[in-house]
């Protein structure tokens, strides 16, 4: 099995550095916000870690493709890191410190491109996690200071923790009433929202979470760590992978339990 060791730390040296951009400006009172073509918004630091991160990887990885959400792909080859600068860029107007830069490495394989490693920084939250392919999952301040994370062993659906981002987009969806019906299935249910939820799936902290719209850049770092934690993540149809445009993340036990009410 390859060795993502270095590529783990070139993350890590990413994640700073978007760290200390998007932090200078968060709670800025001249933020500037601009809204995109598909209705959400975007901020000057959005747009400046996304820029700052490519600018490291042209000088680092050189061969590898990118892939962000506000600059879209450049290049091409086996091997492709995913970005998104903030996740969560509607709390982090709003002053709300539930967002992160999730920064994944992806390879070409049987099925596709898949994501081999991930980081997931949240510095107004003071968390970070990650994943490398057939490394573990962990959480801490650095590679050399780290917990392991294992998902939970939560097996019955009525005694499952259950979060989600919001109601309106499972209605778009027509999947609003097996989403109720899993809420009321569920011990309890929480609205975190963004990336939060799948690192407390890798946690243990929460046994399912699920988003019935997603892009990409939003799901392959968060994908590698659940799986690396134990855990399963796939579209709502139940396609292994971040590709399906939606995601469902489980500590496995519960995955076609959950996928039962959400499948529509």
């Amino acid at each position: 099995m390859p060795d993502y060791h270095d590529d783990l730390r070139f993350a890590h040296v990413l994640a700073d550095a978007a760290d200390a951009t998007t932090m200078e400006r968060f709670k800025a009172l001249d933020l500037k916000v601009e809204t995109k073509p598909d209705m959400t918004p975007v901020t000057e630091a959005d747009k400046a870690a996304e820029e700052l991160i490519r600018s490291h990887l042209h000088r680092g990885r050189p061969r590898d493709a990118v892939l962000g959400e506000e600059y879209g792909l450049q290049g091409s080859g086996p091997r492709r890191w995913v970005v998104d600068p903030i996740d969560g860029t509607k709390n982090y107007v709003r002053g709300v410190p539930v967002w992160a830069t999730l920064i994944s490495l992806m390879e070409a394989g049987e099925n596709g491109f898949q994501p081999v490693m991930g980081v997931v920084s949240a510095p107004a939250l003071g968390r970070r996690w990650w994943a490398a392919k057939g490394g573990g999952a962990y959480t801490g301040r650095s590679l050399t200071s780290a917990t392991r994370l294992h998902v939970s062993k939560v097996d019955r659906i009525e005694n499952a923790s259950f979060a989600y981002s919001s109601l309106s987009g499972w209605e778009e969806q027509g999947r609003l009433d097996g989403f109720l019906d899993l809420t009321r299935a569920c011990w309890r249910t929480r609205g975190y929202g963004d990336f939060w939820p799948y690192m407390m799936v890798a946690e243990g902290a929460v046994d399912i979470c699920a988003e019935p719209e997603l892009s990409l850049w939003d799901m392959a770092a968060n994908a590698i760590i659940v799986q690396e934690a134990g855990g399963v993540f796939t579209s709502l149809d139940g396609v292994t992978g971040p590709h399906g445009g939606n995601a469902a993340a489980s500590n496995g036990l519960l995955h076609e339990k959950m996928l039962g009410y959400l499948r529509g």
